[in-house]
Protein backbone atom coordinates (compact mmCIF):
# COMPACT_ATOMS: atom_id res chain seq x y z
CA UNK A 1 0.00 0.00 0.00
CA UNK A 2 1.36 3.28 -0.80
CA UNK A 3 -0.68 5.51 1.59
CA UNK A 4 -0.17 5.71 4.93
CA UNK A 5 -3.77 5.61 6.01
CA UNK A 6 -5.50 2.33 7.85
CA UNK A 7 -5.52 -0.36 5.36
CA UNK A 8 -9.15 -2.03 5.75
CA UNK A 9 -10.62 -5.23 4.34
CA UNK A 10 -13.53 -4.68 1.77
CA UNK A 11 -15.40 -7.78 0.51
CA UNK A 12 -16.60 -7.37 -3.04
CA UNK A 13 -19.04 -9.51 -5.21
CA UNK A 14 -17.92 -9.97 -8.92
CA UNK A 15 -20.16 -11.05 -11.50
CA UNK A 16 -20.41 -11.23 -14.92
CA UNK A 17 -23.10 -13.02 -18.37
CA UNK A 18 -21.82 -11.68 -21.61
CA UNK A 19 -18.84 -12.63 -23.37
CA UNK A 20 -15.77 -14.73 -21.95
CA UNK A 21 -17.45 -14.31 -18.58
CA UNK A 22 -14.80 -16.38 -16.35
CA UNK A 23 -11.90 -14.02 -17.73
CA UNK A 24 -14.07 -10.66 -17.21
CA UNK A 25 -13.82 -12.15 -13.66
CA UNK A 26 -10.06 -12.88 -13.75
CA UNK A 27 -9.11 -9.46 -15.47
CA UNK A 28 -11.43 -7.55 -12.89
CA UNK A 29 -9.17 -8.96 -9.88
CA UNK A 30 -6.24 -8.64 -11.95
CA UNK A 31 -7.32 -5.11 -12.27
CA UNK A 32 -8.35 -3.94 -8.84
CA UNK A 33 -5.40 -5.64 -7.02
CA UNK A 34 -2.73 -4.08 -10.11
CA UNK A 35 -3.74 -0.57 -8.05
CA UNK A 36 -1.56 0.21 -5.52
CA UNK A 37 -3.88 1.20 -2.73
CA UNK A 38 -5.91 -2.68 -2.95
CA UNK A 39 -4.46 -5.83 -2.56
CA UNK A 40 -6.57 -8.89 -3.26
CA UNK A 41 -6.28 -11.37 0.17
CA UNK A 42 -8.76 -14.01 -0.91
CA UNK A 43 -11.62 -15.07 -3.60
CA UNK A 44 -14.32 -17.42 -3.70
CA UNK A 45 -14.52 -20.22 -6.00
CA UNK A 46 -16.64 -19.08 -8.70
CA UNK A 47 -20.49 -20.21 -8.98
CA UNK A 48 -22.97 -20.43 -12.65
CA UNK A 49 -26.09 -18.49 -10.93
CA UNK A 50 -29.83 -17.39 -12.10
CA UNK A 51 -30.30 -14.26 -13.18
CA UNK A 52 -32.57 -12.41 -10.87
CA UNK A 53 -34.49 -9.39 -11.68
CA UNK A 54 -34.48 -9.01 -15.30
CA UNK A 55 -34.69 -13.05 -16.04
CA UNK A 56 -34.37 -12.82 -19.92
CA UNK A 57 -30.94 -13.34 -20.01
CA UNK A 58 -27.94 -15.89 -20.01
CA UNK A 59 -26.81 -17.13 -16.40
CA UNK A 60 -24.13 -15.49 -14.46
CA UNK A 61 -20.65 -16.50 -13.13
CA UNK A 62 -20.50 -15.13 -9.25
CA UNK A 63 -17.39 -14.66 -7.00
CA UNK A 64 -16.68 -13.05 -3.98
CA UNK A 65 -13.26 -11.26 -3.33
CA UNK A 66 -11.38 -9.99 -0.23
CA UNK A 67 -9.68 -7.26 -0.73
CA UNK A 68 -7.08 -4.80 1.73
CA UNK A 69 -7.05 -1.26 0.66
CA UNK A 70 -6.01 2.03 2.24
CA UNK A 71 -8.42 3.35 -0.15
CA UNK A 72 -12.10 5.13 1.76
CA UNK A 73 -15.27 2.89 0.66
CA UNK A 74 -16.23 6.27 -1.80
CA UNK A 75 -12.44 5.96 -3.72
CA UNK A 76 -13.07 2.36 -3.18
CA UNK A 77 -16.50 2.22 -5.58
CA UNK A 78 -14.67 4.68 -7.73
CA UNK A 79 -12.16 2.30 -9.05
CA UNK A 80 -14.47 -0.51 -8.95
CA UNK A 81 -16.60 1.28 -11.34
CA UNK A 82 -13.49 2.80 -13.50
CA UNK A 83 -12.50 -1.36 -13.51
CA UNK A 84 -16.27 -2.30 -14.77
CA UNK A 85 -15.93 1.00 -17.56
CA UNK A 86 -12.52 -0.09 -18.63
CA UNK A 87 -13.97 -3.89 -19.06
CA UNK A 88 -16.85 -2.51 -21.26
CA UNK A 89 -20.05 -2.50 -18.66
CA UNK A 90 -22.74 -0.85 -20.08
CA UNK A 91 -25.84 0.04 -18.06
CA UNK A 92 -28.94 -0.31 -20.41
CA UNK A 93 -31.11 -2.20 -18.33
CA UNK A 94 -31.60 -2.26 -14.36
CA UNK A 95 -30.13 -5.31 -13.36
CA UNK A 96 -29.53 -6.30 -17.14
CA UNK A 97 -26.55 -8.63 -18.94
CA UNK A 98 -23.03 -6.81 -18.34
CA UNK A 99 -19.57 -7.66 -18.68
CA UNK A 100 -18.81 -7.01 -15.38
CA UNK A 101 -20.46 -6.17 -12.06
CA UNK A 102 -18.73 -5.41 -9.01
CA UNK A 103 -20.52 -4.39 -5.85
CA UNK A 104 -18.76 -3.41 -2.53
CA UNK A 105 -20.49 -5.27 -0.02
CA UNK A 106 -18.59 -5.06 3.41
CA UNK A 107 -15.89 -1.91 4.11
CA UNK A 108 -14.59 -3.40 7.48
CA UNK A 109 -17.31 -2.62 9.92
CA UNK A 110 -17.92 0.67 8.47
CA UNK A 111 -21.78 1.94 7.97
CA UNK A 112 -21.90 4.16 4.95
CA UNK A 113 -25.43 6.23 3.58
CA UNK A 114 -24.32 7.97 0.81
CA UNK A 115 -26.79 8.60 -1.74
CA UNK A 116 -24.42 6.67 -4.51
CA UNK A 117 -23.15 4.43 -2.01
CA UNK A 118 -24.79 1.76 1.07
CA UNK A 119 -22.42 -0.20 2.61
CA UNK A 120 -23.10 -3.13 4.13
CA UNK A 121 -25.01 -3.57 0.46
CA UNK A 122 -28.67 -3.00 1.02
CA UNK A 123 -29.79 -6.35 -0.91
CA UNK A 124 -26.99 -8.53 0.19
CA UNK A 125 -28.76 -10.76 2.47
CA UNK A 126 -31.21 -11.47 0.26
CA UNK A 127 -29.07 -12.89 -2.51
CA UNK A 128 -27.29 -16.47 -2.33
CA UNK A 129 -25.35 -15.74 -5.16
CA UNK A 130 -23.51 -12.75 -3.03
CA UNK A 131 -24.10 -15.22 0.21
CA UNK A 132 -22.26 -18.54 -1.00
CA UNK A 133 -18.99 -17.39 -2.45
CA UNK A 134 -19.04 -15.11 0.94
CA UNK A 135 -19.13 -17.82 2.76
CA UNK A 136 -16.35 -19.44 0.80
CA UNK A 137 -14.12 -16.92 2.05
CA UNK A 138 -15.58 -16.57 5.15
CA UNK A 139 -15.25 -19.77 6.31
CA UNK A 140 -11.46 -19.50 5.63
CA UNK A 141 -10.43 -16.19 7.84
CA UNK A 142 -10.39 -15.93 11.47
CA UNK A 143 -12.45 -13.18 13.06
CA UNK A 144 -14.56 -12.92 10.66
CA UNK A 145 -18.50 -13.11 11.56
CA UNK A 146 -19.12 -16.53 9.70
CA UNK A 147 -21.80 -18.36 11.76
CA UNK A 148 -23.93 -15.28 11.25
CA UNK A 149 -23.56 -15.55 7.66
CA UNK A 150 -24.66 -18.90 7.69
CA UNK A 151 -27.83 -18.70 9.73
CA UNK A 152 -28.57 -15.90 6.86
CA UNK A 153 -27.89 -18.72 3.98
CA UNK A 154 -30.23 -21.27 5.94
CA UNK A 155 -33.10 -18.87 5.63
CA UNK A 156 -32.48 -18.10 1.90
CA UNK A 157 -34.76 -19.93 -0.39
CA UNK A 158 -33.64 -20.21 -4.19
CA UNK A 159 -30.03 -21.71 -3.19
CA UNK A 160 -30.78 -24.35 -5.89
CA UNK A 161 -29.76 -21.22 -8.50
CA UNK A 162 -26.49 -21.30 -6.89
CA UNK A 163 -24.18 -24.34 -8.68
CA UNK A 164 -20.38 -24.75 -8.17
CA UNK A 165 -18.63 -23.71 -11.63
CA UNK A 166 -15.06 -23.76 -11.09
CA UNK A 167 -12.85 -24.04 -7.57
CA UNK A 168 -10.75 -20.95 -7.42
CA UNK A 169 -7.23 -20.14 -5.63
CA UNK A 170 -6.07 -16.59 -5.48
CA UNK A 171 -3.59 -15.81 -6.50
CA UNK A 172 -3.73 -18.68 -9.43
CA UNK A 173 -5.33 -15.21 -11.38
CA UNK A 174 -2.90 -13.53 -10.97
CA UNK A 175 1.13 -12.16 -10.55
CA UNK A 176 0.60 -10.04 -7.84
CA UNK A 177 2.36 -11.28 -4.63
CA UNK A 178 2.05 -9.70 -0.97
CA UNK A 179 5.21 -8.82 -1.07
Amino acid sequence: MSNTRQETTAYIALGSNLGDREQYLADALRQLDAHPDIYVAACSHIYETDPVGYVDQDAFLNMAAAVKTSLTPQELLAVMQQTEQLLGRVRDIRWGPRTIDLDLLLYGEQEVRLPDLIVPHPRMQERAFVLVPLADIFSHIPNTSFASLERQLAKLDGKEGVKLWKKMHWPSVSGHSAS
